[in-house]
């Protein structure tokens, strides 16, 4: 068994020294150390020293956000090297994944991963729901309000191009488009069924032929 050291800092201010001496006391006989934002997803110092790792192995970190971005890529990292019989070791945390207690510690986070994802989704349900009900269809909130509504219903009665009215309202072409086409069916009257027919006057009646 060997255990394998990862420090990480963000920024080329920071210095993973710190990190490393901590890492050689708590018997790291391999260091791989990179100066990365979390924010990137490709980090080659993490990629090798899990490439690294042989069963039996613990890797170990300073502090959970060292190795991942979220709760989320922390459990399925941590679940592919238990697969590969490794170890995670996190040191402010005092986890340990060969341990009972640190392996309940995993499951409650995986617990609150989960919750935190159907709360998310029920957030996204209520809120496209809320839309729906408000005549929206989810996506942008609609750029053309207020007055700018009104400037753009007056161009496009007076027969103005859709690039006309966009320039006008600092908007797109198409969000004017979307706009008319979603107000058109409340300003058109109903359409009479079949041709209309306009009222003549007597004046206006043609007179009857007499027999010949």
């Amino acid at each position: 068994m060997e255990r394998v050291g990862y420090a990480r800092v963000s920024t080329t201010d920071q210095n993973a020294e710190a990190q490393a001496l901590r890492l050689r006391a708590e018997g790291c006989s391999r260091l791989f150390t990179e100066t990365i934002s979390s924010r990137i997803k490709h980090r080659p110092q993490l990629a090798a020293c899990l490439d690294y790792l042989r069963p039996g192995d613990a890797l170990v970190v300073v502090r959970l956000d060292r190795l991942a971005r979220s709760t989320r890529e922390l459990l399925e990292l941590a679940q592919a090297m238990q697969g590969r019989g490794v170890d995670l070791v996190a040191l402010d945390q005092q986890i340990d994944t060969s341990s009972p207690a640190g392996r309940f510690t995993f499951t409650l986070l995986a617990a609150v991963a989960e919750l935190e994802r159907d709360m998310i989704r029920e957030r996204t349900m209520d809120g496209l729901a809320r839309a729906r009900t408000e005549g929206r269809t989810g996506g942008r909130r609609p750029s053309i309000t207020g007055q700018k509504a009104q400037l753009v219903r007056r161009l496009a009665a007076e027969g103005q191009s859709l690039r006309t009215i966009a320039a006008s309202v600092d908007a797109s072409p198409s969000a004017v488009a979307r706009f008319l086409q979603r107000r058109s069916p409340q300003q058109e009257p109903p359409a009479a069924c079949g041709p209309s027919v306009t009222a003549r006057s007597p004046q206006q009646m043609p007179a009857e032929r007499s027999p010949q």
